[in-house]
């Protein structure tokens, strides 16, 4: 028989088994418990990651689309004019869209006091200086202002596009106004002479890459200029219009540096329209 010293240890084995299994089953589920909220954290961290890439990289259509351009358009630039170099003159609109269409045409027209002036534009030479006038002309940019310069001499052009030169008279800052953005240089005519024939319209600016901004010139006789200015595009109708203007002659109040001077016949565009 078994002495009762003997049921007593045999009894307390047994209840130090079943504790230890207790904590075996505990320490396991444990265990498990960690490497579930571990990999529950690991995925958090990836979703996080995917979510802050994505905001990263999406951005915001009013401020830079960084994406690649789509099929049709352009990725085009424009440079913000620093804010502490804005003067009065300077116009500010926003900036056009980054991403631009590349394909198909446009009518510029400027509805001035003197009559229409049309003009085609070929977006595939030029999706980024189109989507700036385009821009532009949505915010009546151009609506009001008239033509500050005209060269009878050595070059026949008429210049325009300066939104600062409104109402009456001249002011010694006329012509050095326009958008708060700059944009590269586009179909420059390097394999053509004369570069700025009879009957083109191209755009103004310092002499700089990069420094085109809302003037234009209309270009009413062959100009032997440097290719340095955008072509925009051909004029279609109102050429008659220009050259009345350019017959009444300038009062030579650029002559000593650009040359020319305002025109003596005014001409103001009451409107310029995209479409």
């Amino acid at each position: 028989m078994t002495s009762t010293r003997e049921r007593q240890r045999a009894a307390a084995r047994a209840q130090l088994e079943r504790k230890m299994a207790e904590r075996a089953a505990k320490a396991r589920k444990r265990r498990q418990t960690q490497a579930i909220v571990g990999a529950g954290a690991a995925l958090l961290l990836v979703i996080a990651g995917t979510v802050w890439l994505a905001t990263s990289l999406g951005g915001d259509d009013d401020k830079t689309d960084t994406a690649a351009p789509q099929a049709g358009a352009a990725q085009c630039v424009f440079t913000e004019v620093p804010k502490d170099q804005r003067t009065k003159e300077i116009k500010d609109v926003g900036l056009p869209k980054t991403q631009q269409p590349d394909t198909g045409t446009q009518t510029m027209t400027l509805d001035t006091n003197l009559g229409a002036i049309t003009a085609k534009v070929d977006r595939s030479k030029v999706p980024c200086t189109a989507g700036s006038f385009t821009h532009l002309a949505s915010k009546n940019f151009f609506d009001n202002t008239k033509c500050h310069r005209l060269v009878t001499e050595g070059i026949k052009v008429l210049q325009c596009g300066d939104p600062s030169v409104t109402g009456k008279g001249w002011r010694p800052t006329d012509g050095t106004g326009g958008p708060s953005y700059r944009l590269a240089e586009e179909n420059l005519p390097t394999d053509k002479r004369p570069a700025y024939p009879e009957g083109v319209i191209a755009m103004a600016n310092n002499g700089d890459p990069g420094s085109t901004g809302s003037q234009f010139f209309i270009v009413y006789g062959d100009s032997q200029l440097d290719p340095k200015y955008t072509v925009l595009g051909t004029i279609t109708g109102g050429m008659d219009i220009v050259k009345q203007v350019a017959a009444a002659g300038d009062d030579k109040a650029f002559a000593q540096q650009a040359g020319g001077g305002h025109p003596k016949k005014e001409i103001v565009i009451n409107k310029l329209t995209m479409s």
